[in-house]
């Protein structure tokens, strides 16, 4: 089902591209022309020069460290692992380390 919907969001967005050119070239308008034309050239010189500044100013370090700190160095080497073991018929992290509730904690600090 969920499949379905990921193809038929292709799909639409698709008919959507087809009609916009559809649309465009109706009303005369060069595509092409459009995108080469000396102010195009300049805006997205601009909108360029403003997304690069934006990334290096203010996201560059913290998404840097996220990818390399977070998910490379801590989830993707344990991914991999496991998946290594899992390939070899070795019972993985989860088997050998389930998470576990200390009684205390269910009972309200009383044991019985």
């Amino acid at each position: 089902m969920r499949n379905t919907l990921k193809n038929n969001g292709l799909i639409k967005l698709i008919l959507i591209i087809i009609i916009a050119i559809l649309v465009l070239s109706y009303f005369s308008i060069d595509i092409r022309g459009v995108v080469e034309s000396p102010q195009s050239q300049t805006n997205f010189g601009y909108v360029g020069a403003w997304i690069s500044a934006v990334w290096n100013t203010y996201l560059a370090r913290p998404l840097g460290y996220l990818w390399n700190d977070i998910f490379i160095n801590l989830l993707w080497s344990s991914f991999t692992d496991n998946l290594e073991k899992i390939k070899r018929g070795e019972p993985h992290d989860f088997n050998q380390n389930p998470p576990q509730v200390p009684m205390e904690a269910v009972s309200g600090g009383v044991v019985n």
